[in-house]
């Protein structure tokens, strides 16, 4: 089901790819090591960037927290938006309405 959003999921989606593009290690989310990922062109990249994304937003409809490599992505219901913080710093954030 995913979150509950006002805005457009696409362009949901869009904003959640360029937060997630922001942690470095993003890729053990999926298991890879950083080799794999180097190895990666732009293109790859991007798709498994847009596929952690969508993982995300659905997950956080049933958990309120995720750990992504040394990030975590964060739903914070009450101010309607997804943040993405690495340690104790924000890095991010995804308004859903």
């Amino acid at each position: 089901m995913g979150v509950k959003h006002g805005r457009d999921y696409g362009d949901i989606l869009q904003d959640l790819t360029k937060a997630v593009s922001l942690i470095p290690d993003s890729y053990l989310f999926f298991e890879m090591d950083s080799e794999d990922w180097e190895r990666m062109g732009t293109e790859d990249r991007l798709e498994v960037q847009e596929a952690l994304a969508e993982d995300l937003f659905y997950g956080l409809g049933t958990q309120p927290s995720i750990g992504v490599g040394s990030a975590v992505v964060i739903h914070d219901a009450d101010l309607h938006r997804i943040n993405v913080l690495i340690g104790d710093k924000q890095m991010t954030f995804v308004p859903l309405i």
